[in-house]
């Protein structure tokens, strides 16, 4: 390994434990040292880094489960378990992939783009369970991955049946066994609730398998909380529709995640915010202050058991039902100790501003904090926090004037029957008077900035700069690689040569960047020496059409010298919120923008923080978690971390409402103006309020009928005017193959993205530069337009220089 490889797995090995959320435990673990170790499951030794599609990252090395154990001196006593399981595993997906190949065929399409991402179900089997001494382990791995969806079956979101005996029968039989969970998203875990210890793992990345192995060997404590409830399938809110081809009502309004299960007084397996560690710790709030709207209050932890070991004290509020219905509570603010030994104590100051918490009025278009009182709650997860202290407003407050600008669905938010109250008798109460908050009102009248040279382009070179860098042939990337000066990248924009502006380079993500390994140099540019396709897509090809992709890549006949650019795969998004950690979030931005440098890419295609909208949402493991608040603080992290590095920066993504992968290139999200304000839009606020990203990415799908890379009202009136984004505007991925076949809705056009202030349509291709031409003809978009967002591509191309 490189000197910068081994800093950055050394900082994975040594924060990785904090993402990792103990669900379970006795008193079993940590061991004392290595033993003898029964090791068993589906990850026992087929362990999962990331997601698959743009998730997949290609890192020099990876540790597995056995890996990580066997390097830590655990005697594996299982082998030819795993050997026997492999077979079935290999005989099972090679019959999943004929299926969904012979599937394609008899509807006229091809697997590659009806079944990207599909994911086969856990198969069953009977294998015997060889008891012996020492301890088990027994690792149930899930994958999901860009362009499908999850589903409610067993070996998917539910347990095989295999999974449950072999899970109990294990836990019956050793005195020490410790059920690993090494998945991006929840399962139902209810049949096997009784077991004693569950270690959600997670997906860590390239160190996974070592951190694994310091956690039951207590060299690192696991001190994570859940970023998203975990609970049993039939409990999970059925309102709103899910996976609907053409149409996604999200009838559930505001009441996601907990906001659904605390208002709806439903029980989850385990709670938003919940996660045990090896040792137990004392909360105590102390005295609420509040000044010019800013809301503090502090809270003393202490370490009251026998381990070392950090704690994330959360802090919740509860709003007064009022015009508009409020979920039962809302977190507000949240803060995590340092790591604490036996007996140890800190005080957290934890503060948020009152305006934060506005509801959104939609019949007068403004944020509003009604009347009431809002209770303050502390404590170590949603379901465990002492109500500390209210906030009194004496009168409505109207924080700020805006205007609807995302149309209507069909139907009206569900709100529960009857809402949750409680007792606040004894509690102290602060005061404050409606009238000390002054209302913003936005102006949508804005000056955008012209770069003179791009007032000097033809038509054409305007249209060339607001499309990615193409060839006559056009794309031939599927998840994305379509740059000629970086090997693997996703795309960059077209250089000016003879005006001294360079290409940008982009690089997918969103655990680490995606770029080929290995590749060689040529007057032509650079080509991948070792398939630029990842397996989880060439699988699904036609033997012909592989072997045309791989050798498009190099695969199997490089030419000349090989170079390598092995980069890091960090914790998947959902992990990293998991730790609750802003510095160890920022690490990994730095680690990425690090090798941002090293290997010559621009922006990174990252982070994505949609939100946890359904559990089987199958790139929910790229996002950070159901909760706007964590999902914009971590963008805002590792943005942050990022963009130290100077010229590299983040695109946040996907803008907005992309919470469902089934047919994801034409589906309509139908969301009412109240809940895309107060739930999917408000992380995209924070982290660019907090981290001005240099970038931002628009999603495939549709908003309430209009694509949102062509929503004026998306991009223009909120992301640039209420929000304040300076940056650059680029659609995910828009390819002419990904949108054959019959759709309810048209594709997205290139001269309507344009005008809608999209600065670039990506990868670009000759038809997108045809419609710009088109367009700049009929009068779709104006010149004027175009020079306004070439005028953003060129003030990033001028920060190369």
């Amino acid at each position: 390994m490189n000197d910068y490889e081994k800093e950055h797995s050394d900082i994975l090995r040594r924060f990785g434990a904090e993402c990792a959320v103990l669900l379970k435990r006795d008193v079993a673990f940590p061991l004392d040292g290595p033993c003898s170790l029964a090791l068993y499951g589906s990850g026992a030794r087929r362990t999962v880094k990331g997601g698959t599609g743009s998730g997949e990252v290609n890192s020099r090395y990876f540790a597995t489960a056995e890996d990580g154990l066997e390097a830590a001196g655990f005697r594996v006593t299982t082998k030819a378990w795993m050997d026997s399981y492999d077979e079935i595993y290999a005989k099972a997906k090679k019959d999943f992939i004929r299926g969904l190949k012979r599937s394609a065929l008899k509807r006229g399409t091809l697997a590659v783009l009806d079944s990207m991402g599909a994911v086969m179900p856990e198969p069953e089997y009977s294998l015997p369970l060889n008891y012996g001494d020492g301890a088990a382990v027994y690792v149930l791995s899930r994958i999901s991955g860009e362009g499908s969806d999850r589903r409610p079956v067993p070996g998917d979101i539910l347990l095989t049946e295999t999974e449950k005996h072999d899970i109990l029968a294990l836990d019956r039989r050793y005195e020490k066994f410790l059920l690993v969970l090494n998945v991006g998203g929840p399962v139902d875990l209810s049949p096997v609730s009784e077991v004693r210890n569950i270690l959600l793992l997670s997906q860590l990345g390239a160190e996974t398998g070592n951190i694994l192995a310091d956690i039951i060997l207590g060299k690192s404590a696991p001190s994570g909380k859940l970023s998203t409830t975990w609970s049993a399938w039939d409990d999970y809110a059925s309102v709103g529709s899910f996976g609907d081809r053409y149409d996604t009502r999200y009838k559930e309004g505001i009441y996601v995640g907990y906001r659904y299960f605390d208002s709806a007084g439903r029980d989850p397996l385990f709670p938003f915010g919940f996660g045990l560690g090896y040792t137990e710790f004392e909360i105590a709030a102390g005295n609420a202050t509040e000044e010019n709207g800013t809301v503090s209050i502090d809270v003393s932890v202490k370490n009251t058991g026998k381990h070392s070991g950090k704690e994330v004290v959360q802090l919740y509020v509860s709003q007064p039902q009022g015009k508009l219905d409020k979920a039962y509570q809302t977190l507000a603010a949240f803060g995590k100790t340092e790591e604490l030994k036996p007996g140890e104590e800190q005080k957290l100051t934890l503060s948020f501003d009152l305006r934060d918490l506005s509801s959104y009025d939609e019949e007068r278009a403004a944020w509003i904090l009604e009347p009431g009182d809002y209770v303050l709650r502390a404590g170590n997860s949603s379901r465990d926090t002492d109500a500390a202290a209210v906030i009194r407003i004496d009168g409505e407050a109207v924080t700020k004037k805006v205007r609807n600008c995302l149309g209507k669905p069909d139907f009206k938010d569900w709100k529960p029957e009857k809402p949750r109250e409680e007792a606040i008798d004894g509690l102290p109460v602060i005061h404050v008077d409606a009238a000390a908050f002054r209302t913003e009102t936005v102006s949508y009248e804005l000056q955008h900035p012209v770069d003179p040279l791009a007032e000097t382009l033809s038509d054409e070179e305007l249209c060339l700069i607001n499309t990615g860098a193409f060839n006559l042939k056009g794309s031939l990337s599927v998840i994305g690689e379509a740059s000629q000066s970086v090997a693997g990248a996703a795309g960059e924009t077209i250089s000016f040569k003879d005006k001294g502006i360079p290409s940008l380079v982009m690089a997918d993500g969103p655990a680490g960047l995606r770029l080929s390994r290995r590749y060689t140099r040529d007057d032509k540019g650079v080509h991948a020496a070792d398939g630029g396709m990842p397996e989880s897509i060439t699988e699904l090809m036609p033997a012909p059409a592989a072997f045309v992709m791989k050798r498009l890549g190099g695969n199997g006949r490089p030419k000349g010298e090989i170079f390598e650019q092995n980069c890091t795969a960090i914790p998947i998004g959902t992990a990293l919120a998991q730790s609750w950690n802003f510095s160890f979030a920022e690490q990994c931005g730095d680690i990425v923008g690090d090798e941002m440098e090293r290997f010559g890419t621009d922006l990174w295609l990252a982070p994505a923080l949609n939100i946890h909208r359904d559990i089987r949402c199958g790139r929910n493991f790229e996002y950070f978690s159901e909760d706007p608040l964590l999902s914009g603080k971590f963008a805002a992290a590792i943005t942050n971390g990022v963009q130290k590095h100077p010229g590299r920066g983040t695109t946040l993504k996907h803008f907005a409402a992309n919470n469902q992968e089934t047919n994801r290139y034409g589906n309509n999200s139908l969301v009412s103006e109240r809940a895309m304000r107060e739930i999917y839009l408000k992380g995209f606020e924070t982290a660019v309020k907090e981290s001005r990203p240099l970038a931002l990415m628009t999603s495939y799908n549709l908003l309430n009928g209009t694509h949102t890379s062509e929503h004026r009202g998306l991009i223009q009136d909120i992301l640039r005017a209420e929000f304040g984004f300076k940056g650059l505007v680029m659609t995910d991925w828009i390819l002419a193959v990904m949108n054959m076949g019959k759709n309810k809705y048209p594709a997205p056009n290139a001269a309507k993205i344009a005008a809608a202030g999209g600065d670039l349509v990506m990868p670009g291709s000759k038809g997108d530069y045809k419609a710009l031409l088109e367009g700049l003809k009929n009068g779709t978009v104006t010149r004027r337009q175009l020079i306004i967002n070439a005028t953003r591509v060129l003030c990033l191309a001028k920060q190369k220089q």
